[in-house]
């Protein structure tokens, strides 16, 4: 999984910081009752994007309750709702097809995924059930993306279109037609958005390995960095399709989650696309930077 899309924290007011933080462990909280409690390593802020993506013009209040990170303070968090079904649902499908990913890949390395794999099994059935259609998208869309990697695909757009389609297909079940074609198209920017800064992101270690990249391929590279236009490139790229997203998010009103989608939509997920491609993204420091906050403060 990813982590990526998450809002500039900094941009909100504390009443919008904590709507946002019981979404997250709202998601926590709907993983393990569906899933058990393995099923909660696979929690990330993309999926929780979603979840907000998709909530219920109305909401059952937030409640309080200790949980395993934080046992004695505790934590507030929205009841289990559609949204977070649904986050949950496609979240573990898309773990478990992004494990059979790398496990047929004989350049990777797989005991942890493996062991993912086993944890992810039962989990994985039952969300297939629920979610006949994802799954479908999904595994259809990451083989075509397998069959790109192995013909060393030197086009950026193909295989970010591939993942991009499998984000898209979230909104499959949202019933109105004007939200749905809305959501469509802003999940679908997203998920290209993701998948290339994923791929500035992993760029040293795949060309370390030997495993595919496209960047490597794109701008024929010969270290595992990138030169100073190439990363101009990718950083343009990765602008438009935030732009796009902007676009679609302007076509609907998304209520009282508008102040957190504007503070993903137009700078968050550019906070983020900046420090990958500066070298500089950590998942667990950037999430302090983010939030406004630094560690002395939690």
């Amino acid at each position: 999984m990813f982590g990526y899309v998450r809002p500039s924290m900094a941009r909100l007011t504390e009443e919008d910081r904590a709507r946002f933080s019981g979404v997250y462990c709202g998601l926590c909280r709907v993983l393990g009752e569906r899933y058990g409690q393995t099923a909660r390593m696979i929690l990330n802020y993309d999926f929780t994007f979603l979840a907000v993506l998709l909530w219920p013009e109305e909401d059952a209040p937030p409640l309080h309750r200790g949980c395993i990170a934080h046992p004695f303070a505790g934590r507030d968090y929205f009841p289990g709702n559609k949204a977070l079904e649904l986050a949950a649902d496609e979240s573990v499908i898309l773990a478990w097809w992004q494990i059979q990913d790398v496990l047929a890949d004989p350049e990777k390395g797989k005991g942890k995924y493996r062991a993912a794999s086993l944890a992810l099994k039962s989990a994985y059935r039952r969300a297939r059930e629920r979610r006949p259609a994802f799954d479908a998208v999904a595994r259809e869309q990451l083989e075509r993306l397998r069959e790109l990697e192995e013909a060393r695909c030197p086009s950026l757009d193909e295989p970010a279109d591939a993942f991009a389609r499998i984000l898209s297909a979230a909104s499959g079940e949202v019933d109105d037609p004007v939200k749905r074609r809305v959501l469509e198209q802003l999940l679908y920017h997203l998920g290209r958005w993701i998948y290339l800064v994923d791929a500035a992101d992993d760029l040293a270690k795949d060309f370390s390995s030997g495993s595919y990249n496209p960047l490597i391929f794109r701008f024929s590279l010969d270290e595992g960095a990138l030169t100073g236009e190439a990363r101009e490139s990718l950083a343009a790229s990765l602008d438009h399709s935030i732009r796009l997203m902007a676009a679609a998010y302007e076509l609907w009103d998304f209520g009282v989650w508008s102040p957190v989608m504007r503070a993903t939509v137009y700078e968050g997920l550019f906070l983020v696309g900046r420090a990958v491609l500066e070298g500089t993204f950590q998942a667990h420091d950037m999430t302090f930077r983010i939030m406004g906050r630094n560690k002395e403060q939690l």
